[in-house]
């Protein structure tokens, strides 16, 4: 069960935290000791540190849902309803079928005056998910008539806009914050380092984002590349070094003293960095 009866029974205006379960085992730990600790504050009614707990939560790990779930409706709680919107955004992004937080978006769409919008969150719940009742009884109170119909490409969580319709020979994936390098897996995703926000997006053959690693040992990240063994590996431009984020989760610097790593290239066990900052190739042995 998702809910908690007891948080249920501590605010009768319906904020409703979920106790974070089963989905615990892939979160990294210090974002499940936020977690708790915001839970712990929760419990006693101290809601705006509740709320600073699961916002570390989810820098600490930005696919961590519970945590998203538990800030966005504790913002809601404080009548913080654009900032509440956003997070259940966050939610909608990684788990697009997650139709509790696409009706949370509605209702909050609906509270700060864009009716259009909360009837297109509306539009994508189906009609056999549990929250369908719920979001016709909605969608009767709207009025979106005032409102200009937005652009379903805003919300949607597929990046690729498809230039030829049943190929996706062109395209275009939009909505990367400064895309420098890129690179591909066997399984068919693609990786692309954002430079200004610090992130490695992770477009699956499903052509939906996600935020894949995100790390303070990011700092202006360019070229990428991908041994045989899915060791992904990171151009750390301004921290003149390169990582390694290993299929556990690790992120580790391998190389440093490296002046502004650019590109980077693997071939067998030799990983080769392109040093702008000295004019120079770097070879590395990764084995």
């Amino acid at each position: 069960m998702k809910y908690s009866k007891f948080f249920k029974a501590v605010i009768v205006s319906a904020i409703f935290l979920t106790t974070a379960t089963g989905a615990l085992a892939q979160i990294s730990t210090d974002a499940k000791l936020q977690y708790n600790k915001g839970i712990d504050y929760y419990q006693l009614g101290q809601f705006e540190q509740a709320a600073s707990c699961f916002k570390q939560a989810v820098e600490l790990d930005p696919n961590y849902i519970d945590a998203y779930y538990n800030l966005g409706s504790i913002l809601e709680y404080l009548k913080q309803d654009d900032a509440a919107l956003a997070v259940f955004k966050q939610i909608i992004l990684r788990k697009p079928d997650d139709y509790e937080a696409v009706y949370k978006a509605a209702v909050l769409s609906k509270k700060v005056g864009e009716d259009a919008k909360a009837k297109m969150y509306l539009s994508l719940i189906p009609q056999e998910s549990s929250f369908s009742g719920k979001a016709r009884q909605l969608e009767a109170t709207l009025n979106p008539a005032d409102d200009p119909e937005p652009q379903m490409d805003e919300y949607k969580p597929q990046t690729f806009q498809d230039m030829n319709p049943g190929s996706l020979s062109n395209g275009t994936y939009e909505d990367i914050s400064s895309p420098t390098g890129l690179v591909t897996d066997n399984q068919g995703n693609l990786y692309v380092a954002g430079f200004s926000d610090n992130t490695i997006y992770k477009i699956g053959p499903e052509n939906k984002k996600i935020v894949y690693i995100k790390s303070e040992k990011i700092d202006g990240p360019i070229g990428i590349a991908i041994d045989k063994d899915s060791n992904i590996y990171i151009a750390n431009y301004n921290k003149d070094n390169v990582l390694r984020f290993d299929r556990n989760g690790e992120i580790t610097e391998i190389v440093t003293g490296v002046q502004k790593p650019y590109c980077l290239h693997i071939t067998g066990d030799l990983l080769f960095i392109s040093s702008q900052g000295s004019n120079s190739i770097v070879r590395y042995k990764i084995k």
